[in-house]
């Protein structure tokens, strides 16, 4: 199906009852593939994201509707993942315009490790040209600005601001600052990617009951009485790198202190990294 197949029967098509809205880099594939696995929930019919609070609002709410499954008979929940939703900073606010009752899940890690991989990422794709410890050092240059005019001129698009906020993306309870103020605590559920690596099913199952949705009964197969089977739990998009020098990493430890400490009331205890 294309997107303008799927506009023409736009009114007709599901809107998002939930949301992953990053952080990038924080295993959203991982939690957007076992979700999708869930008898109870249809994913995006084309994209995992489709960057439309970010990137693509000038393209109008049809335009997004087109990108999710026609509406059935069956209670179902469709949704999408875009990693950009959660630090773009026009995004929240687009998001509570158009979907009033939506939830929204977050996923974290350890933001040293989350800016590494971030920044492998970049490089990879040609995003990034310099070495890590000196996009570090320019960082603060680069995103010098580029929120202030996205917000002054709303059809703009960062190439910085999407590409290089390595440390600026790891500040996690900012961003769920801005979250809370518009949706409330109640609306978002904050996953510890570490935590979810490490023991998935009580994460996951903890994620189902924030949605609604039936837990799962046990390993992956047919439903049972209880809902349907685990999904398998994988990592994706990991890309093997070099380790993070040691005085580098500490700087950035250090630095990410303070942010850290304002999640423990977001998950309910100490950060995996930090214990």
């Amino acid at each position: 199906m294309s997107v303008a197949a799927g506009r023409v029967t736009a009114p007709l098509r599901m809107l998002p009852g939930f949301l992953i809205v990053g952080a990038q880099r924080c295993g959203t594939t991982s939690m957007y593939r076992a979700l999708s696995a869930h008898p109870g929930v249809r994913k995006a019919v084309l994209h995992k994201g489709v960057h439309y609070f970010d990137m693509n609002y000038d393209r109008g709410i049809g335009w997004y509707r087109a990108h999710f499954p026609l509406a059935g008979r069956r209670e179902l929940l469709t949704f999408e993942s875009s990693p950009y939703y959660l630090f773009h900073p026009l995004a929240a606010e687009r998001i509570a315009a158009n979907l009033p009752a939506v939830k929204l899940i977050v996923l974290v890690r350890d933001p040293v490790e989350r800016a590494y991989s971030a920044y492998a990422h970049e490089l990879a794709r040609g995003f990034e040209t310099e070495s890590f410890e000196r996009a570090i050092e320019l960082e603060a240059e680069r995103l010098n600005g580029e929120a202030e005019r996205i917000v002054a001129e709303p059809g703009y698009l960062s190439h910085s601001h999407q590409h290089h906020g390595y440390r600026a993306r790891g500040e996690y309870a900012e961003q769920l600052g801005r979250l809370e103020r518009l949706f409330g605590r109640d609306r978002i559920h904050v996953v510890d990617s570490g935590d979810f690596f490490a023991e998935p099913e009580p994460v996951y199952d903890a994620v189902l009951d924030f949605l609604g949705l039936a837990r799962c009964a046990g390993p992956a197969g047919p439903a049972g009485p209880a809902g349907p089977g685990y999904p398998a739990f994988e990592r994706h998009n990991a890309r093997p790198r070099s380790p993070i020098p040691e005085a580098l990493r500490a700087k950035l430890d250090e630095h990410f202190i303070p942010f850290d400490k304002l999640l423990i009331p977001w998950l309910d205890a100490i950060p995996s990294w930090r214990r």
